[in-house]
């Protein structure tokens, strides 16, 4: 058993897991939407093969501006749980649900949760992870955060050969960490995936102490106030925005 927290404190089994939060646009067992009319849900998988990359502040921001629209659920799929600690922290109930498990048999089953609109997947940083395994076949679009530094770029484009091409789930490169003096380098990266022919996002995630800040504190930079927090949280809504369009266009 996962706990899923919800936004009242109260805990719920949903695929035998608990949740933490409550997502004010979540629909209850006891709702029609709930049961099996509901559409399944739209299940957004944050991947990367390496950490510190930028995969949980991508997911639990994301899962934040999305939320405040439709209902959402986060899962936290890798064992450090830092997507979790994160929204432990939080000192008001933040506007998504959460639930943390690696339990690949629970993960592959997250198509059959209708109470929510919206899954994002916060995924481990191993690419033999069986949790990995699960969650990719179900998935409806990946987006694959790193910084723009050759090595980083060069370690992600093997990744999507390995684990995502194959797949033939859409998905998107997203540069974050990105030097906000100096934009050339996240421009060559844009270049060299454009070559490869890997798909990736126009907008970009840059480096501010306020992503840093927003976690310790337990908030989505949405909610977080300080130093550069409407430039980071401007950034993340232009991924979000950027994403629902290739939504649509599909």
């Amino acid at each position: 058993m996962v706990a899923v927290i919800r936004q009242n404190g109260a805990t719920e089994s949903v695929i035998g897991s608990s949740i933490l939060g409550r997502s004010p646009h979540t629909k209850t067992e006891s709702s029609s939407a709930a049961g099996a009319s509901a559409p399944p849900p739209r299940v957004l998988v944050v991947l990367n093969g390496k950490g510190g990359v930028g995969k949980t502040t991508t997911a639990v921001n994301l899962a934040a501006i999305f939320a405040d629209t439709q209902s959402v659920l986060l899962v936290d799929a890798d064992p450090q749980g830092s997507a979790t600690w994160w929204v432990s922290r939080s000192p008001n109930p933040v506007t998504f649900d959460i639930t943390q498990t690696t339990d690949a048999a629970q993960l592959g089953k997250l198509k059959a949760v209708r109470q929510y609109s919206l899954i994002v997947v916060d995924t481990p940083p191993a690419l033999d992870s069986q949790a990995l395994a699960a969650v990719i076949p179900i998935a409806d679009y990946i987006l694959l955060p790193t910084p723009p530094a050759p090595m980083d770029l060069s370690a992600l484009i093997r990744t999507i050969k390995a684990a995502v091409t194959p797949s033939g789930v859409a998905h998107r490169v997203l540069l974050t960490k990105v030097d906000s003096r100096s934009l050339a380098e996240a421009i060559e990266a844009q270049t060299t995936l454009s070559e490869l022919a890997i798909p990736a996002c126009q907008a970009i995630v840059r480096t501010y102490k306020a992503h840093e800040r927003a976690a310790l504190d337990g908030l989505p930079i949405t909610h977080w106030r300080g130093a550069n927090a409407n430039e980071a949280r401007n950034d993340y809504r232009r991924v979000a925005e950027e994403v629902q369009q290739d939504w649509r266009s599909r």
